[in-house]
């Protein structure tokens, strides 16, 4: 990881623009998660840190916007380079991430550097889509699942396809692998944006729904209520939550037991990661130790 890090500030110096370099410093590192599975899957490889350094550019430059998008004011438990900085720059930011990641993506072989960019469209594309799904009250759990592979899963899907394809092993089982992870790991943030505080999840509790965002455990919930209830549940989608509501939803949501349901979807996803790299006890202790994350 040292290397991995190494290698994300001389791309990051070679931009040559001293506000750059101040601003992506600003920036909380975070779980490193794609960098760590390309260089659990390409640990001999050479040219694996760089890859992983590139890799965590995008996912930087995806955050960037992302928070511009929600109007974030802190991300990771620090304030938001929008929130300082205003959103024109961090816009702007996540651009030069972007270029310079692909720019340093011509160093590798035709088929990783396809693998990384085509991911990055298809993560715009579930970037667009889970706006336009905010503007109303989505019940459809298949869209949504559809949406989180593009906006999150596609990205770890590339980067474990990505290494394995640097490191001579089976790429689609690691694509699999990637896909999955993505998915379950995104299931239980989903989770914990409802389960924890706001000083653990280092923005505000419920801020998903405040969002815009029906997650699987809304999604769960809404199916479960009667007319009455459903009603009352989609008035207060998008919307500033008082302390009635929030405990109205959250005691629904135990009642009915749907993070629970969420968890048991993520678990799947999970086992079905792991027997795709059956035999690869670090891969697996990824799946494992992210799972404990939960509630």
């Amino acid at each position: 990881m040292q290397r991995v890090e190494s290698e994300i500030a001389r791309l990051i110096k070679e931009v040559d623009y001293d506000e750059v370099t101040y601003l992506f410093n600003k920036l909380a590192g975070g779980k490193r998660l794609r960098a760590k599975l390309i260089l659990k899957i390409a640990s001999e490889h050479e040219k694996a840190p760089l890859l992983a350094a590139i890799v965590e550019l995008i996912h930087g430059a995806s955050l960037l916007h992302d928070d511009v998008i929600d109007e974030a004011s802190t991300r990771r438990g620090v304030e938001s380079v929008n929130a300082t900085d205003g959103s024109k720059i961090a816009i702007m930011l996540g651009d030069i991430l972007y270029s310079k990641a692909f720019t340093a993506l011509v160093e590798f072989d035709r088929a990783i550097a396809k693998a990384i960019s085509s991911s990055v469209t298809s993560l715009s594309k579930g970037e667009m889509q889970d706006v336009k799904m905010a503007d109303e009250f989505n019940a459809d759990e298949d869209k949504y699942l559809d949406m989180l592979y593009l906006k999150t899963a596609t990205l770890i899907e590339a980067a474990a396809y990505a290494a394995a394809l640097l490191a001579g092993k089976d790429a689609e089982k690691h694509a699999i692998y990637g896909r999955n992870l993505g998915l379950s790991f995104q299931i239980i943030d989903d989770i914990l944006d409802i389960t924890s505080d706001s000083a653990t999840l280092g923005k505000p509790a419920m801020n998903d729904y405040v969002e815009g965002k029906c997650t699987l455990p809304y999604i769960y919930l809404y199916k479960e209520l009667d007319e009455k209830d459903k009603e009352r549940l989609k008035s207060s989608h998008a919307k500033l939550l008082n302390e009635d509501e929030t405990l109205w939803i959250k005691t629904k949501i135990q009642e009915y037991g749907t993070i629970e349901k969420s968890f048991l979807l993520a678990k799947k996803l999970s086992q079905d990661a792991m027997e795709a790299v059956k035999g690869d006890e670090e891969l697996t202790q990824i799946l494992q130790t992210m799972i404990k994350r939960s509630y």
